[in-house]
């Protein structure tokens, strides 16, 4: 230690404050490398990883609150034969229905002759939420802004 003092003391003025600089320097650029930057990089990936967990959690309570809705909004099992509710649905929506052929325990296929389609579409929607599901539809236009209709309806599974 004692020969780096003489070696020190033995140069200018001038270059021991650039040597004192220069060491300075050195031991900021250490810090920065060796602690700084370091604890920024970890400290960046934990607010990102973060950001992503909040998002994760929101998209994961959306998708929960999703289901539940899901489950309290389920459809009541259908109380008789899937025929008899289809009907009953029919009536109360103004369609006559041509035709109604059971066809298996939880299918049916119906003609509707004439039926606007707004009315026709929103009994649709109405079925499905009761649990009775539309399998096939075939429209058919009748020239006087309605249509015929023939469906293939199935009970939902429960």
């Amino acid at each position: 230690m004692t020969g780096l003092r003489n070696w020190f003391e033995g140069r200018s003025l001038r270059e021991r404050r650039l040597l004192l600089v220069m060491a300075a320097l050195a031991v900021l650029t250490l810090l920065w490398a060796l602690i700084i930057r370091p604890v920024g990089d970890g400290l960046s990936s934990a607010r990102e990883r973060h950001a992503n967990a909040v998002t994760r959690l929101g998209e994961t309570r959306a998708q929960v609150a999703t289901l539940r809705d899901i489950q309290r909004n389920r459809a009541t099992p259908l109380t008789g034969t899937l025929a008899d509710a289809v009907r009953a649905e029919a009536d109360q929506a103004g369609f006559a229905l041509a035709t109604l052929d059971q066809d298996g325990a939880d299918r049916v296929r119906i003609g509707i002759q004439s039926a606007r389609p707004g009315a026709l579409v929103a009994w649709l929607a109405r079925l499905e939420r009761l649990g009775i599901l539309v399998d096939s539809v075939a429209m058919t236009d009748k020239g006087d802004k309605t249509v015929g209709v023939a469906l293939t309806l199935k009970a939902r599974a429960a």
